[in-house]
Parts: C-alpha cells; sequence; structure tokens
C-alpha cells in the first residue's frame, strides 16, 4: 500500500492517512469488504506511531467507511453513494484527535431501495428453487436462451397485459441484470449517435449509465404534469427516458394528456420513448395507472420493468419490451449477446408466478405498504405540522420532504445522522447545474417496520428543531 504522507504539512499525520483511506474506497480501489492492514503492521510499513493509525482508523469508522469485526479486523463497508448530496462541503477543523467524532448507530434508515424483507414469502421461495435444482431440470444448469427463458417470459407477458396494460408478444421480452443494464443495452441498441433526453430531476443511475456509454444527455425540466413537451420539442432529443407512472424522485403521474403529446412528438420526430416502470403497482390512491406502452400504436415505446420493489432488490430480474423494429435490430446485430440472469432464479421465478404466488404476494405488499405510507403521513402531520411540505403521495414507496427550518440539504442529513435516523438528498437527481431553489430530502419507507416509523419521525422531529 503506497501512502505519502508529508510530516511538514499543516493537516495533522493522522488526517493526511484518513483522507487517503476515504479516496481510495469513494473511487472504488478499495472495495467492499477488503480488509485493512493492521495497526502494527501499518504503523512499521509507513514509520508513524500506531497512536496515529488508530486514529486515523477510529475517523474511518465513525464516519461509516469502514466496520470493526472483533478479532477478525477492519474492513471497508459497502458505500451509499445515495447519501452524497450534490452542494459545497462545509469544512471542519480537526485540529487534534482528541476532536473525532463518536459515531451514532443508525436507528432507522429511510432508504428508498429498501422493501419489507419479513413479508418476503421465504419458505414457498425456497421450496420453489429446491425443485428447479431436480434432476430433471438439470437443463437449468446450461446457458439458455439469450432474451430469457420463455416459460417466464410467457408469464410477465400475461402479467403486464393482465396488470399494466401493456400489449406484447414474449418474443418482445429481453430479460436482464438490472434496470442499468438494461439502460446500457438500449444506448447500443438505438444508437448513440442519437441525443438523449432525461426529466430532471431524474433516476441518477440512469443518467450515469447513459453518460457511460458516451451519448449526448440533455435534462428536461418538468411541470406539475411531468415532462415539459415544450422544452423537449424545442431540444435536439430523440430519445427521451421518463417514468410516467410515478415520476422518479418528485412522485407526479403524468395524465392521459400528457402521454397522448409525448407518443405524438415521438411519431412526429422518428424518435423512441423509454418508458421505466420501476414501481408501478403501488398505487395508493385509485388504480395502477396504465402504461405509456399500452397507449402507443406506432412502435415508439420500450418498456422497462423490474422485480426489485415488488420482490427483492438482490435478484436482479429486470426485463425490457421492445417495439417491433428494435426487436427487427435486436435479432440481427445483437443477438450475440448472452443472457446475464441466472437460469435459477428464473426458473424459481417462474414457478412463482405460474402457481399464484405472484400476484398474491402482490397484493399483500400493497395493503402493507398503504399502510405504512398512512401511519408515515399521519405521523408527519402530528410532529411537523405547518413546517414541512410533503411531496409524491400517490404511489410508490417514498416521499419528498421540503422542511421549513432554514436547514442546508446537508444539515437536514446529518442533524438526522447524529439522532440515529438516515435520510436521503434530492440534489443528486438534478443535473449539476439546476440544483433546486428550495433543499428536499428522501424519506423511504418501504424497508422500515411501523414501530421504526414512530421512532424515526420523533428523532426528525428533535434533529430538526421543529418546535
Amino acid at each position: 500500500m503506497t501512502v505519502t504522507l508529508d510530516p511538514d504539512h499543516a493537516e495533522p499525520l493522522y488526517l493526511q492517512l484518513y483522507t487517503f483511506f476515504k479516496k481510495e474506497m469513494v473511487e472504488g480501489r478499495l472495495i467492499p469488504e477488503t480488509k485493512l492492514p493492521s495497526k502494527r503492521k501499518l504503523s512499521i510499513h509507513l514509520g508513524i506511531s500506531q497512536t496515529t493509525v488508530e486514529t486515523a482508523y477510529q475517523q474511518l469508522i465513525a464516519e461509516g467507511y469502514v466496520k470493526s469485526e472483533p478479532r477478525k479486523g477492519l474492513f471497508v463497508t459497502e458505500l451509499e453513494m445515495d447519501m452524497q448530496p450534490i452542494e459545497k462541503e462545509h469544512t471542519e477543523e480537526r485540529d487534534s484527535p482528541q476532536k473525532v467524532p463518536k459515531a451514532n448507530p443508525i436507528k432507522v434508515d429511510f432508504g428508498h431501495g429498501n422493501i419489507a424483507l419479513n413479508e418476503f414469502p421465504f419458505t414457498t421461495w425456497r421450496k420453489l428453487t429446491v425443485q428447479s435444482l431436480y434432476e430433471d431440470e438439470s437443463h437449468l444448469l446450461l446457458s439458455g436462451d439469450r432474451q430469457g427463458d420463455f416459460p417466464l417470459r410467457v408469464e410477465i407477458a400475461k402479467y403486464l397485459y393482465q396488470s399494466r396494460g401493456v400489449r406484447c408478444e414474449p418474443n418482445q421480452i429481453l430479460i436482464g441484470a438490472g434496470t442499468q443494464y438494461m439502460v446500457t443495452f438500449l444506448s447500443m441498441l438505438i444508437g448513440r449517435e442519437r441525443v438523449y433526453a432525461m426529466e430532471n430531476p431524474g433516476f441518477h443511475r440512469s443518467r450515469e449509465a447513459f453518460k457511460d456509454q458516451g451519448v449526448k444527455l440533455l435534462g428536461i425540466n418538468l411541470d406539475q404534469d411531468g415532462i415539459k413537451m415544450e422544452d423537449l420539442r424545442d431540444s435536439e432529443a430523440t430519445v427521451v427516458y421518463v417514468t410516467p407512472s410515478h415520476q422518479f424522485p418528485l412522485g407526479m403521474v403524468m395524465p392521459i394528456s400528457r402521454r397522448m403529446e409525448l407518443l405524438k412528438w415521438a411519431k412526429e420526430t422518428d424518435s423512441y420513448i423509454i418508458e421505466d416502470d420501476y414501481d408501478g403497482e403501488f398505487r395508493h390512491t385509485g388504480r395502477p395507472i396504465p402504461s405509456l406502452q399500452g397507449l402507443d400504436h406506432q412502435g415508439r415505446v420500450i418498456y422497462l420493468g423490474t422485480f426489485s420493489k415488488s420482490l427483492i432488490p438482490s435478484l436482479r430480474i429486470s426485463f425490457m419490451v421492445l417495439p417491433p423494429p428494435l426487436l427487427s435490430r435486436y435479432q440481427n446485430r445483437f443477438s450475440i449477446y448472452k443472457q446475464t440472469v441466472s437460469r435459477l432464479h428464473q426458473q424459481t421465478l417462474y414457478l412463482f408466478m405460474k402457481e399464484g404466488h405472484w400476484s398474491r404476494h402482490l397484493q399483500k405488499m400493497r395493503t402493507t405498504y398503504r399502510r405504512k405510507q398512512s401511519t408515515l403521513l399521519s405521523l408527519i402531520t402530528e410532529k411537523f405540522g405547518k413546517h414541512v411540505t410533503v411531496i409524491g403521495v400517490d404511489s410508490g414507496l417514498h416521499i419528498l420532504l421540503e422542511v421549513h427550518n432554514n436547514m442546508t440539504e446537508s444539515e437536514l442529513i446529518s442533524n438526522a445522522e447524529k439522532v440515529g435516523v438516515r435520510v436521503y438528498p434530492t440534489s443528486v437527481y438534478y443535473d449539476s447545474n439546476s440544483l433546486p431553489l428550495t433543499p428536499k430530502v428522501l424519506v423511504g419507507y418501504g424497508g422500515v417496520t411501523e414501530s421504526e416509523i414512530y421512532t424515526g419521525i420523533n428523532l426528525l422531529h428533535t434533529a430538526w428543531e421543529l418546535f
């Protein structure tokens, strides 16, 4: 490990060492679960005292970059990059080891990517997984269809038509490992020479996937109905990525009039619409909104879906429905790419859907999340009153809070973390040159219990001084 420390620098040695490790972790050179050198070995290697190493390590532990496992050592943790607001950092003075802050354990994590794991049907899933491993299913140990196993695509097609109004044949469906993979693949399939656009604010992971493909990407602002059509028409874009059933992160649902405008634009400009329906199953007011794809009669909409919100994130099963022109292009030029999702998981999910477990599980989760949201909103009204504005309550598994207490986004997040509550920035979803005028934080409720909701809101009431 090559570390350059300058004993003549104004910054203490322990802080130089801390900064080195932090940078290596943030930039991905020290990956999660990497074991750090022992204090003794590192102090000998660098020619510094064990106290200096200990102080640097304690700072990393306090800020959550590493974890200590008894009798094993220190290990790099999985960084939650959504916790990094796009704001000018406040510099804290760290003149002496005595100023190393104590870390507060996180009691409540309002992460939007979390789900109600206690509601997952472990017994059923385990039984179907074992069933998929029977000897007469040994063909599942070989490479399968590059688009995904056909029986699963049949079940997905049936579900999409019944629940989301998507009109497609199983041969139009491609299964893949996550939305970012799908976005990357679509960039190649549609063409990197086109100009792409997406909602601003919009899903930052998709934005980065587009940028990593080297495409020209434009951010299009929103109004109360979703993406602003006048701005889209005035742009050079011929591909647009939208979340019409539950705009991420602001939460509005695109009305039928705006959807028809968007389809008209696509037809007139020979453009494509990428419809990301990441959590369209969870609408808390009225019936689920039918998909944009179901209104498309010109083959201009690519539909993206995932099982991450409705089942489990680690399953990494997403899918897209290609319109005929792109399906033909895929079959002619891109069918060399192999399937990225385990056939065992595909088979288990197929059995789960075919035997009716999926529809029952989905209905159960709708009830669970509706109850959690009701508890959350009631508590916010009771504790926060007019001190906050709640945004995006009609659908999904998160809300936004606009807090009227003159704190910045960073202050809201750091003050919450001091009392053991984790909330998330919204600035990461904006183009860096168009940050929101008023700070908002994202509060997800899918993965917290009702008891944790009570605890979290009460702690936030104190942390944000909403008296």
